[in-house]
């Protein structure tokens, strides 16, 4: 499979979470072409702050493989990493992350800053941006519309 095909399967969490009033974003960690872990956004559902796809994904990573030490590892999420979750990356050591839509209010992956390829940590990550953008954007575009438009409803009627 190839980085978009991966995307589309993070795209299907994201869908997941959207089914549950979540934000729409999902993530899936791909190990020698397998699969090993994926999460979406929760933070409504569970009311934790640190309910994002990509911690979830990861903590499923680490106990799928047994290890905190995510080494082999590709991190495909929908939306650009914040910076809990970019941390979170580096702790883990994943070498590779791929995302969908950037996030110019909290993104860490070279929108707001680039925390991930910050040569003062002793671990650096690549980064590939951009990929299925256009879905990935008109997911959370969409669901943060709809939720305009029913408050508009409610001061209305």
């Amino acid at each position: 499979m190839n980085d978009e095909q991966y995307m589309e399967l993070a795209i299907e969490q994201a869908r997941l979470a959207e089914e549950k009033g979540e934000v729409p974003i999902g993530a899936i960690i791909v190990k020698n072409n397998e699969i090993i872990a994926s999460g979406y956004n929760l933070r409504e559902t569970l009311q934790t702050t640190n309910s994002h796809a990509e911690l979830l994904a990861i903590q499923a990573a680490n106990e799928a493989i047994g290890s905190w030490r995510l080494e082999e590892c590709t991190l495909y999420v929908t939306l650009e990493p914040c910076p809990m979750c970019a941390g979170a990356i580096l702790q883990s050591r994943i070498p590779r992350v791929v995302y969908g839509a950037s996030d110019p209010k909290a993104g860490c992956a070279g929108s707001l800053y680039n925390l991930l390829q910050d040569d003062r940590f002793n671990h650096q990550t690549e980064i590939i941006a951009g990929v299925l953008e256009k879905e990935t954007g008109e997911l959370l575009s969409n669901f943060f519309q709809q939720i305009r438009n029913k408050k508009r409803k409610e001061k209305q009627g």
